[in-house]
């Protein structure tokens, strides 16, 4: 890949104008959930910029499946860094949000105004089919890239039970997953080699790339430099919270927001996907800021913007707001709440990166960090092949019941309630996108007429 010598202002020669273009390029083309905005970043900047090598991207890949949040803008974020340091982390983690925040607040207002009229509750209706075979699409992805061998797959089952079947929280699953891949690393087993079942491609020309596995691009961690960066980031997210529940207390709605995502984004692992549950049940029944059934119909609306996906908790704030928008308007109200929810989810996604990526990078030859990470990667598969039965049962039943005996806790189908013409729609999508290879956009576009069709010739009423 040829650069334009009048723009190389940095060692690798790529200049920070030219970085800028080529994020926003991924930033419009970042749908389809995590698997599919990692697998655009992968065919941009390391097939076709050649930017980074498959072993860096791999690499920094698993750093960010450890941390909580949404993986594809840490990585975006990591690459960033790379290339032109903090502000070419905060650039490319910027514009990768950038583009979900408005349309997303765009769906909000049109969810919020419009919202209970069976017109768009027709629209969401075959969004609802569409996203689960999107959401049964990321497990396939991501499970051919880490599950390559039998270790790796139990381990992904493993976590699967754990999650769906008896509720462990997803920071111990992965803690347990991390410290099993460490453990069988220092243990010399092959099943836990970071490299093994990586394609072929993990040994690919590193030469060719901008940004090879051996070159150290960064300067390593300092003491004076993780301490400015720790207090930056840190006072750019909580300053705001403490401001907040000071001034209006903390049984304000946005004082509640503020906190609560919060700590979401300290325990949100294996982003939108993982805490999707979580979030539903604490905004319907914790703070009532939610109906039964808006999260998916959030989570929809997500799905048909670029972005992480994990933006669907903008929607949970802006509704939250809107419902109880005290002096303000309901539609100012919302847009503060969204804009809130999304700057105490994204901001400590930034502090993770900046923080912990020159300790990581400095960690590339760690052989036990890496089957730590690797491992962890497995036990996200089966994370959200827990979100997959999670959205089959929501989506397909009316009805779920809750088994609470012999340890076990877990959600059930009410078989008596299965609704024929959702199971219909969401095998189609399934086959719309596997067999016939359908992209994201088209499939959610067909689902959403499809739904809308339903309603208009009275096969489905609302």
């Amino acid at each position: 890949m040829n650069h334009p010598v009048a723009t190389r202002n940095t060692a690798h020669g790529v200049s920070f104008r030219e970085a800028f273009g080529v994020w926003l390029r991924v930033a419009a083309l970042s749908f389809g959930g995590p698997a599919g905005q990692i697998a655009v970043m992968h065919r941009i900047l390391v097939d076709e910029k050649r930017w980074i090598s498959e072993k860096r991207f791999l690499h920094a890949l698993n750093y960010c499946m450890l941390l909580p949040g949404p993986e594809a803008q840490q990585l975006a974020t990591y690459i960033g860094w790379l290339m032109h340091g903090s502000r070419g982390g905060i650039m490319a983690g910027g514009l990768f949000i950038l583009p979900g925040v408005i349309s997303l607040m765009a769906l909000s207002y049109v969810y919020a105004l419009f919202g209970q009229t069976s017109f768009v509750t027709a629209l969401f209706f075959g969004l609802k089919a569409a996203v689960l075979a999107i959401v049964i699409q990321a497990v396939v992805r991501l499970g051919r890239r880490a599950l390559k061998s039998r270790t790796m797959q139990a381990i992904a089952a493993a976590a699967f039970v754990a999650i769906f079947a008896f509720a462990v929280p997803f920071p111990v699953i992965i803690i347990g997953a991390g410290l099993i891949g460490f453990a069988g690393t220092r243990a010399g087993l092959p099943a836990f080699d970071a490299g093994n079942g990586h394609s072929d491609a993990a040994d690919d020309d590193d030469g060719a790339s901008l940004i090879g596995d051996a070159d150290a691009n960064r300067p390593g961690p300092s003491v004076t430099g993780t301490l400015k960066i720790a207090s930056l980031w840190l006072a750019l997210w909580l300053i705001p919270v403490g401001l907040l529940v000071a001034t209006l207390g903390e049984a304000n709605v946005f004082s509640q927001i503020a906190v609560f995502f919060s700590k979401m984004a300290v325990v949100t692992f294996g982003g939108a996907y993982a805490v999707l549950s979580y979030v539903a049940q604490q905004a319907v029944e914790g703070y009532g800021w939610l109906k039964p059934g808006e999260m998916l119909d959030g989570l929809g609306m997500a799905e048909t913007t670029p972005g992480p996906l994990v933006m669907v908790l903008q929607f949970v704030g802006f509704m939250g707001a809107y419902r109880a928008p005290g002096a303000l308007s309901p539609l100012m109200a919302g847009t503060l709440g969204g804009l809130l929810a999304t700057w105490v989810t994204f901001t400590p996604c930034f502090l993770w990166i900046f923080l912990g990526a020159p300790f990581i990078e400095r960690l590339r030859g760690n052989k036990a960090l890496a089957g730590a990470l690797s491992a962890i990667t497995a036990a996200v598969v089966g994370v959200i092949l827990n979100l997959a039965v999670w959205f089959a049962i929501h989506t397909t039943f009316s009805s779920v019941v809750t088994i609470r005996r012999f340890g076990l806790s877990m959600q059930w189908p009410d078989f008596t309630t299965l609704n024929p013409i959702a199971l219909v729609l969401s095998i189609a999508a399934a086959l719309a996108i596997f067999q016939f290879k359908a992209g994201m956009i088209q499939t959610l576009a067909g689902c959403s007429a499809a739904g809308l069709l339903l309603y208009a010739s009275g096969a489905v009423t609302f």
